[in-house]
């Protein structure tokens, strides 16, 4: 977090008159969802779903919104899916505690989703993503997994399903920059604080560890400027 870095070129990307430079620090973590999209290989107008909307889920459901995609997201936080609804990331929004999440999708879809992102981390969310995906379908795993999880083989097989990690991005910053510099996304509505060095602990990382229902991302000025 200091105010000049060095870096090797290859990670310097030119940053569009249009793209404001706090909307353009959330280029990287967008990075990732576009990268998560991108690995689904998807086709035009595909179903997908997003299970979980914290930052990197919206993020993931934002791009695959923006591509043109139906999108479905289960979260069972009530703040995440206001948010999620408030920033037009998705098209159906369901609480997986109250909501049997496999029969909502194949209300949209009869087939099940061609796609379906776990961007939790928990073992009910990759269990909903593999259920919901149709004959073929593929399941992303976004989320860093801490543990090791379970696979039902069964499904897995019967389904002829495809299962992929993603970590991070692969030369996507070009794509993702043209994506947000044509309007497609609008980045200003992810961030939810602009905060100074001294409020790194107390407005920061406090609130990411103990509030993070109703933080999407935060902004730190080491020298207190564009707050």
């Amino acid at each position: 977090m200091a105010e000049k870095i060095s870096v090797d070129e290859r990670w310097v990307h030119k940053i569009p008159d249009n793209l404001p430079l706090d909307e353009a620090a959330l280029i990287e973590p967008l990075s990732v969802g576009y990268h998560a999209v991108e690995r689904a290989n998807l086709s035009e107008k595909s179903t997908v779903l997003v299970v979980g909307a914290g930052p990197i889920g919206l993020l993931t459901a934002a791009v695959a919104k923006a591509q043109g995609h139906t999108v479905i997201i289960s979260e069972p936080s009530g703040l995440r899916r206001k948010k999620a609804q408030e920033a037009q990331v998705a098209d159906y929004f369901f609480n997986p505690i109250e909501d049997d999440i496999q029969a909502k999708v194949h209300e949209i879809n009869e087939k099940g989703v061609d796609a379906a992102f776990e961007c939790t981390s928990v073992q009910p969310g990759f269990d909903a993503c593999l259920d919901a995906i149709r004959m073929g379908g593929t399941v992303v795993i976004v989320a860093i997994w801490g543990k090791p999880a379970s696979v039902d083989m069964a499904k897995l097989v019967i389904k002829e399903a495809n299962l992929l990690g993603t970590i991070a991005y692969n030369n996507t910053h070009t794509k993702t920059i043209d994506l947000v510099s044509t309007g497609k996304i609008k980045l200003d509505q992810f961030i939810t604080a602009k905060i100074g060095l001294d409020d790194l602990i107390d407005k920061g990382f406090d609130t990411l560890i103990h509030h993070n229902e109703t933080a999407v991302k935060s902004l730190v000025s080491p020298t207190g400027k564009g707050l």
